[in-house]
């Protein structure tokens, strides 16, 4: 349905982790994430890109890919710590779609960007830039999460 951008499996993990539910598909570089990104689908992109903004601002983040709650959630506990381990709480959930699901995997110190009414019609791409879905406006918003 949409034209998107193909992830480079020999820079960022292997595809064969989508069989887990959920992993981490870029880690911060420099060090441990300050900050964590969550998606999946045709937001995963610009997870990616906000991801690079904020390391272009000295922050580090970490994006998630999580095309299945439901498989990801039949992991051992350990390893969705490993993944969203429990001491990193400033965690950004970005969904084009409804929020609620997004909310057990952001807690209390968390935020989701997501569709908050429904019904406009137009392409994605400005339906994205409408909505606050650019790289940019994430990137601004995991930022102000981390203030918090």
């Amino acid at each position: 349905r949409q034209n998107l951008p193909i992830v480079d499996r020999t820079t960022f993990a292997s595809a064969q982790l989508t069989e887990r539910g959920g992993y981490v598909l870029a880690d911060a570089d420099g060090g441990n994430p300050e900050i964590i990104l969550i998606s999946s689908g045709s937001e995963v992109p610009l997870a990616m890109q906000a991801r690079d903004l904020l390391a272009e601002r000295g922050v580090r983040a970490r994006v998630v890919s999580m095309p299945s709650m439901e498989i990801f959630d039949r992991q051992p506990q350990s390893y969705r710590d490993e993944v969203l381990p429990p001491t990193l709480r400033k965690r950004l959930a970005i969904e084009a779609a409804v929020a609620q699901p997004w909310y057990r995997y952001v807690g209390l110190d968390g935020d989701v960007l997501a569709m908050s009414h429904f019904g406009a019609s137009a392409p994605y791409k400005i339906l994205y830039e409408k909505f606050g879905f650019t790289p940019e406006n994430i990137a601004q918003r995991a930022q102000a999460l981390l203030a918090r």
